[in-house]
């Protein structure tokens, strides 16, 4: 992975939200990363902390072998005492369910922060050299792409054109570090993403309730560790939630639209993420900071986000669909009909010892 050049900062009082003020070139003192002396304005100047090593780096990334993609907040009870439970009980178990999704909402935010500002701290030999092809194995775009993969006895996918994006998807982390040098600073905005029947294409770490069960662990999908570099993402019963630069607002809109998948964004709520340093801006304030971008690192975004469409769960569902509709058509229907018409004018019974062939 080519060196960050970014600064992740916050604003003073926080230690939340993805690092969104990123800073030139120019502004970084290069002497200070490679001494390990922290960036972030959050902390103390003259504090000295303790940075991870390779190894140490990478398993903040990597799913432990073990764990299994479920949804905590969906507990499993007995029916018997879910049928006994009365309605004050069931009204205070809400409430606390809502609290305990805010509550790992924020936690998993926090996660998702740290983990990328630690990545951007580290230096040249301790950060893991093109670390998105080192995770790709976990991540569900790569698992549905095998199974669609497996599926394919008639040759339908372009196989060899996806074989090959998979195989060159350390471009992912050279186009991340190129758009983070030159998006420019920015607080970090709050905004919410709907998406048609309240899926979840850019398949985000769920938290909570979801509409649809298909939870998704944090660091699982490739738009998650995309995402990650640029604010910090969850997605809850329906819809997303996104803390962070507008380039990550901008990479969900040409995603879904390269997709042709309908959505809608608003603004995130001051209260929907309580304990959390974000701004909720109007659509006004959207429109001046995309205003901010350049040309070329909207182009760059542009580019990310094609790729990862094409690598996204979504397609390679769209591609096992078009293998159903294949299995279902496999022969001429109109000259079986034809075939069968002659039977029934015979008088005769089409069973199995028909050796009329189906093609």
């Amino acid at each position: 992975m080519t060196e960050p050049t970014a600064k992740p900062t916050t604003k003073s009082n926080s230690q939340q939200g993805i690092s969104t003020s990123i800073e030139n070139n120019s502004s970084i003192n290069k002497d200070d990363v490679e001494n390990n002396q922290p960036l972030s304005e959050d902390k103390p100047k003259n504090s000295e902390e303790t940075l991870p090593d390779k190894a140490a780096l990478l398993a903040l990334f990597t799913l432990p072998a073990s764990e299994e993609v479920r949804n905590d907040n969906v507990a499993i009870e007995n029916p018997e005492t879910e049928s006994t439970r009365t309605e004050s009980a069931e009204t205070e178990k809400k409430a606390a369910s809502e609290t305990n999704t805010a509550a790992q909402r924020v936690a998993l935010y926090r996660a998702q922060h740290e983990r990328t500002r630690l990545l951007y701290m580290a230096s040249t030999a301790t950060r893991p050299t093109y670390l998105v092809q080192t995770l790709k194995a976990q991540f569900a775009e790569y698992q549905q792409y095998l199974l669609a993969q497996q599926l394919d006895k008639r040759g339908l996918m372009d196989t060899d054109a996806i074989e090959r994006l998979w195989q060159q998807l350390h471009v992912v982390d050279d186009i991340i570090a190129d758009i983070v040098r030159h998006m420019p600073a920015q607080q970090p905005a709050g905004w919410q993403l709907t998406t048609q029947d309240g899926h979840n294409p850019l398949r985000l770490a769920t938290v909570g309730k979801l509409k649809h069960d298909k939870p998704i662990l944090d660091q699982a999908s490739l738009n998650s560790y995309v995402l990650g570099h640029f604010g910090v993402s969850s997605f809850t019963y329906d819809r997303s939630y996104y803390i962070g630069h507008v380039v990550g607002y901008l990479f969900s809109c040409y995603f879904c639209a390269h997709l042709s998948i309908s959505y809608s964004v608003t603004a995130l709520g001051q209260e929907v993420v309580a304990d959390y340093d974000y701004a909720s801006l109007e659509t006004s304030h959207m429109v001046r900071l995309l205003q901010g971008l350049d040309g070329y690192c909207k182009k760059r975004i542009y580019q990310l986000a094609v790729i990862c469409a094409r690598l996204s769960v979504f397609a390679s569902d769209k591609r096992i669909e078009r293998m159903l509709i294949a299995e279902v058509n496999d022969f001429d229907k109109k000259l079986q009909q034809q075939h069968l018409d002659v039977l029934l004018l015979q008088g005769l019974m089409p069973d199995s010892n028909d050796s009329t062939p189906l093609f």
